[in-house]
């Protein structure tokens, strides 16, 4: 690996261009690593004609998720649909930085790239939001039937076996539009599920009714953390990258990010996580890591649990940790839900091209 000093002592003058999706708020997440970036590294003065040290700028496009808004997550390709393109600017040196929702990230990377930061995580849970004006302050409060909007068959799974009586609806969308949709008079819903940590980045936080907690709604892997995926070759990046990393997030995130690979999961399953490192006094890095994971059937019928415990001293530790966790699910069950899940989508899939067929 090539030598990282010249960047850290100031010597070079490298601009780093840090990549996102053009939604607003990865543009708010893309500007929140920024503010780090530069709180290590000033910019320039103004009328300063020699700057010493790293410079960085912002770069935004879309992609095929925020492409294809009418189709379900569920059909259309998976977490993927967040990453692929700008992977491609990554590799061929257009940007040195892509700041991403950690949760959108699969877990197995192209070659060439890797995840170079985890900053420290928002709380990940999921959040209640309900239409405008209307006196619900939980789930349980919503009568019978209510229309429950989210995209994510992780959430309808697990909340589909808590809450039988309520309808779950497809709801794509930026937050702005979702909210829309939700507030309509005439509109279907009477709540969203939405991720917590996208809300008060978002200034929304005023808006959440609840919080929803493990055991009634496990998160997604990842939730609530940004990442920054780097060109494995470039190692100027990384060592910026390892200057904004919270330890803590990242072992937790990859614990949670390996159970997710052993379970060959991705954005479009229903595996839920939750997970907390208790960390050790002292100047070395170890401490206790609980990680639990679930994977419920779609219709909500059938859904296995485990919980596993262990204390660990290194990233690779907390990975075999989840690895482990991942091996217990299939063993109790999770295999099999997960086989009968992909056989139902492989059929959607079909339907919808041979729905789109026909209307063209």
């Amino acid at each position: 690996m090539a030598s990282t000093q010249g960047s850290m002592t100031g010597s070079s003058s490298r601009n780093f261009t840090l990549a996102s999706r053009a939604s607003q708020l990865a543009q708010i997440q893309t500007n929140i690593v920024l503010a780090s970036l530069q709180e290590l590294y000033p910019p320039p003065a103004e009328g300063e004609l020699h700057h010493d040290g790293p410079t960085f700028s912002t770069s935004f496009m879309a992609t095929g998720g925020d492409k294809n808004q009418s189709q379900a997550l569920y059909l259309i390709g998976g977490k993927a649909l967040w990453t692929k393109e700008l992977e491609v600017v990554l590799k061929e040196h257009e940007v040195d930085m892509l700041i991403h929702s950690f949760k959108d990230v699969p877990t197995t990377l192209p070659e060439g790239c890797l995840i170079g930061a985890v900053l420290k995580r928002e709380d990940p849970v999921d959040s209640l939001v309900v239409k405008s004006g209307k006196p619900w302050k939980t789930l349980e409060d919503l009568p019978e039937g209510s229309v429950v909007g989210t995209s994510s068959v992780r959430r309808v799974a697990q909340l589909k076996r808590n809450f039988p009586a309520l309808k779950f609806l497809d709801v794509r969308g930026n937050l702005n539009t979702r909210m829309a949709k939700l507030d309509a008079p005439d509109g279907p819903y009477a709540a969203l599920v939405l991720a917590k940590a996208g809300l008060v980045r978002l200034g929304m936080g005023g808006r959440i009714t609840a919080d929803l907690q493990p055991p009634t709604l496990y998160h997604a892997v990842s939730q609530g953390a940004l990442a920054v995926e780097i060109r494995e070759d470039d190692a100027d990046a990384l060592a910026l990258c390892r200057k904004l990393t919270h330890w803590e997030t990242e072992w937790s995130c990859l614990a949670e990010r390996a159970c997710l690979r052993v379970l060959e999961g991705g954005c479009s399953v229903p595996i839920g996580v939750a997970s907390k490192l208790d960390v050790e006094a002292g100047e070395k890095k170890a401490g206790t890591l609980t990680l639990t994971g679930c994977v419920t059937a779609l219709a909500g019928d059938v859904h296995v649990e485990h919980t596993v415990q262990g204390r660990v001293t290194s990233a690779e530790e907390a990975e075999e940790l989840g690895s482990t966790l991942a091996k217990t699910l299939s063993d109790l069950g999770a295999k099999k839900i997960l086989d009968d899940i992909n056989v139902d989508r492989d059929r959607r899939v079909t339907e919808a091209k041979k729905a789109d067929k026909e209307s063209t």
